[in-house]
């Protein structure tokens, strides 16, 4: 239970720190909210916790897969935000990112990798 705890802690830890750096900096927030932080505590925690290495290679391969349909969410925002206000932009912001993991899927699909 303190392993989970600690775990808990930690993770929470960088997100709270990425808020607080954004209030001083927009530029150093962003670049630490970019930075696959999440990813590599979730690595670390598989390798802990020893998790088999094929576990942990999956992990960071559909990571990268998962991240790619995100991406069009951050240049939507700063477009949508002004025009519409934080909640409206944040839901049509999930909205756009989810079309756009299903879109991705279906294409990458054609490659032999499967999201879905």
């Amino acid at each position: 239970m303190l392993w989970l705890v600690t775990k808990y802690l930690i993770t929470a830890a960088v997100v709270v720190l990425v808020s607080e750096v954004a209030k001083r900096s927009d530029r150093l927030g962003g670049l630490i909210a970019a930075l696959p932080l999440v990813t590599v505590l979730a690595l670390i925690w598989l390798q802990v916790e020893r998790q088999p290495q094929v576990k942990i290679a999956n992990h960071a391969w559909y990571t990268f897969w998962y991240v790619v349909p995100t991406l069009p969410m951050f240049l939507a925002f700063p477009v949508l935000l002004p025009r519409i206000g934080f909640w409206p932009t944040l839901l049509a912001c999930v909205v756009i990112t989810l079309a756009c993991f299903w879109l991705f899927a279906l294409l990458v699909r054609r490659f032999g990798i499967e999201l879905l």
